[in-house]
C-alpha cells in the first residue's frame, strides 16, 4: 500500500474531458493537502444512459493523453476494468487498497443529489470529499441532515458552467472547441471523427 500524500479520485464520464475538468484537478491539488489526483472515467454510470456514450476504452484515452505531460495527474481504468455498473462506493473501496489516504473531487450539482447513490452514508464517512462549484449550488445547501459532520472541503474558485454536452453540441455543429478542450483530445477528436455523426432524428428531420 503506498503511503503517500492524500490522493485525490476525480471520477466522471469524462466524454470528453474538457478545461474546466482539468481546473478542478489544478484547484483541488492547489488549495488541498493533495499529493496527486487521478481521474477515472466511468464505464456504466448508474445515473446516466450509456447509450449513445462514446466508448470506455476511447474516453480512458482521451484521458491518458491529456495528462501525459501534467504534472500530479493520473488516471485509473479501475473502474472500466470492472464489471456492472461504476458505483463510487465500490471504486474507494479498490483504490483504498492502494492507497493509505483518500479525497474524493466532486462537483456541488452532483454530490448535492449523494442520497441517490449507493450507501450515501457510507461513502460520506469513507474520505473527505473535494468539492467544487457548479449548479448554481451554495455551501449553504449541504446542511441538511445527510451530511451533518461529514469532511466537505469547498474549493474557492469560479463556478464551472462548461459541460462535456456542450463540447459534443459544438462538435457536432461544427463549430471550434479550441480553449474548451486541451489540445491533444481535440486532435484526437478530429482524427477519429468523434461527435460528428448526427442522426435525422437529432437534426430534427
Amino acid at each position: 500500500m503506498s503511503s503517500c500524500s492524500r490522493v485525490g479520485l476525480f471520477g466522471g464520464t469524462f466524454d470528453p474531458l474538457h478545461n474546466a475538468h482539468l481546473e478542478v484537478a489544478r484547484q483541488s491539488l492547489a488549495q488541498t493537502n493533495l499529493g496527486k489526483v487521478i481521474l477515472i472515467p466511468s464505464k456504466h454510470p448508474p445515473h446516466k444512459s450509456v447509450k449513445g456514450m462514446t466508448e470506455a476504452e476511447v474516453r480512458y484515452e482521451m484521458v491518458k493523453r491529456a495528462i501525459e505531460r501534467r504534472e500530479n495527474l493520473e488516471v485509473s481504468p479501475v473502474e472500466i476494468n470492472r464489471e456492472g455498473p461504476s458505483y463510487t462506493i465500490d471504486t474507494l473501496k479498490a483504490m483504498k487498497e492502494i492507497y493509505d489516504k483518500i479525497a474524493f473531487i466532486v462537483g456541488a450539482d452532483n454530490l448535492i443529489n449523494i442520497d441517490t447513490w449507493k450507501d450515501p452514508e457510507r461513502l460520506l464517512d469513507s474520505c473527505p470529499f473535494i468539492v467544487a462549484p457548479r449548479g448554481g449550488i451554495l455551501k449553504g445547501d449541504f446542511e441538511k441532515n445527510i451530511f451533518e459532520g461529514k469532511d466537505l472541503r469547498f474549493l474557492d474558485m469560479s463556478e464551472i458552467s462548461l459541460s462535456s454536452t456542450e463540447v459534443r453540441e459544438r462538435i457536432m455543429e461544427g463549430q471550434p472547441v479550441d480553449g474548451m478542450v486541451p489540445e491533444e483530445i481535440r486532435d484526437f477528436i478530429q482524427k477519429e471523427a468523434l461527435y460528428r455523426v448526427v442522426s435525422e432524428e437529432a437534426r430534427g428531420n
